[in-house]
């Protein structure tokens, strides 16, 4: 074998950081030392990965082929390292979650994680679809939870589970006895709504597309629990996830309002990188977000059936 899985890692870091210092930085290297290696490793196979521009060095056309396949083999040998090292059916996992799902869904599904496998060590990054969407497809996340749709060449999206929005207000609100809503009422309303980017945005979007023009947007946010607090203070209304409504439903410190004539169903979807390894560590946490999803919710396919259509 004409390369060694460290000049794999300093290509992987460089192509990241877009700095070798940086890059040597992160794998605790001196600059020379990376330097070196990715020298070594261009020469040994008379190639360019990089385009040098000053300080700065940009993955070529060659350098953007081998970029995903240089990941996938690490991710291998990581996960064979840490078999050697701790005998684990499943290690550590970086995760994202769009911020309904990470509110409200994955933080029970990493106590189970972590419950199974106390030795591993999960990160949970929490943000709205399209950074999710972005930070999988350039490796900085295993696997993502999404709840809008994302498309990009380099995913698999597989479908998770159903959810929907609901229209809801404070009780003291003059709609809060309203048994369906206008789209008079939807019109004349005062909206606090998530930001554009964001799934339930664009769910959102969609199901009021004819009457955007005319939709009082007071506030944007960006958190769904402040959109909440907006809303009870008696701000306006606001939509939002079901599963992040319920206890308040149940309080009874919000109001549902129904919109019967707009379509605010949708779909979870899981995201995975098509050229990265599906550790076992990937595989059980899909499995345990299907596991701890009400049945009657459930519509992806079993993982299995899934692999082998791929």
């Amino acid at each position: 074998m004409y390369f060694t899985l460290r000049q794999l890692q300093v290509f992987q870091a460089a192509a990241y950081f877009e700095n070798i210092s940086k890059a040597a930085q992160s794998l605790a290297m001196s600059q020379s030392a990376a330097s070196s290696a990715l020298k070594e490793l261009e020469q040994q196979f008379d190639i360019q990965l990089f385009d040098r521009v000053g300080k700065r060095l940009q993955l070529n056309e060659l350098g953007r082929l081998m970029r995903p396949r240089a990941a996938a083999l690490l991710a291998r040998a990581q996960e064979l390292e840490l078999d050697f090292m701790r005998h684990a059916e499943a290690g550590p996992i970086k995760v994202g979650a769009t911020l309904s799902i990470g509110n409200y869904l994955a933080v029970t599904i990493m106590a189970r994680y972590m419950e199974a496998y106390p030795e591993a060590k999960v990160e949970l990054a929490v943000a709205n679809t399209e950074t999710i969407g972005h930070r999988v497809a350039n490796f900085e996340l295993d696997v993502g939870l999404i709840e809008g749709e994302f498309q990009h060449p380099e995913l698999d999206i597989i479908p998770w589970r159903n959810d929907e929005l609901v229209v809801f207000c404070a009780p003291a609100h003059p709609l809060a006895a309203r048994e369906r809503l206008s789209d008079a009422e939807l019109l004349a309303s005062k909206w606090i709504l998530r930001e554009h980017g964001s799934g339930t945005r664009q769910t959102f979007d969609r199901a009021m597309h004819d009457l955007l023009p005319g939709i009082d947007l007071q506030i944007e946010l960006q958190h769904t629990e402040a959109i909440k607090r907006a809303v009870e203070a008696g701000l306006g209304i606001g939509c939002v996830s079901r599963i992040t409504l319920e206890t308040a439903f149940e309080r009874g410190t919000l109001v549902p309002l129904p919109v019967p004539d707009r379509d605010l169903t949708r779909r979870f979807y899981f995201i995975l990188h098509k050229q990265k390894y599906r550790s076992a560590g990937i595989e059980r946490w899909l499995q345990l977000c299907c596991e701890l999803t009400p049945a009657a919710k459930l519509i992806a396919a079993p993982l299995g059936q899934h692999r082998q259509e791929q």
